[in-house]
């Protein structure tokens, strides 16, 4: 039996893709996974690269779904965006972190998108 929450997580991220196609940013991967981790995506916005990290909740539950990206999670992805942009040669690239925090009720998911969410923290 699969996870109901799974399931809402790629509901969220498919909201989030599109909520961020609607505002111009290009999609360029979704998902990208490595032994560090996942980044759940990572789109271009004009120049600028933007690893973007999707958190979705039901509405009904306590919390924002932003609030969940404590700086454990900040560093992780940190780590992992540098990997990224070492291995295709894209660190003189300008880069930043976006966080889309979704919060899903019976009709229709709200989606706030938190440009520029976080510096760079490897600490």
């Amino acid at each position: 039996m699969a996870d109901p929450r799974q399931g809402l997580a790629r509901r969220g991220e498919a909201a989030a893709a599109l909520r961020l196609r609607q505002e111009g940013y290009r999609i360029l991967e979704s998902n990208h996974r490595s032994p560090l981790g996942e980044i759940d995506l990572i789109a271009q916005d004009g120049d600028t690269l933007v690893f973007v990290e999707v958190k979705t909740r039901r509405a009904s539950r306590g919390g924002s779904p932003k609030e969940a990206v404590t700086p454990r999670k900040q560093r992780r992805l940190s780590l992992l965006a540098l990997e990224y942009l070492k291995a295709r040669g894209l660190l003189d690239r300008p880069a930043r972190f976006d966080v889309v925090a979704v919060s899903w009720n019976d009709e229709a998911p709200e989606i706030e998108i938190v440009r520029n969410a976080f510096e760079l923290r490897l600490r």
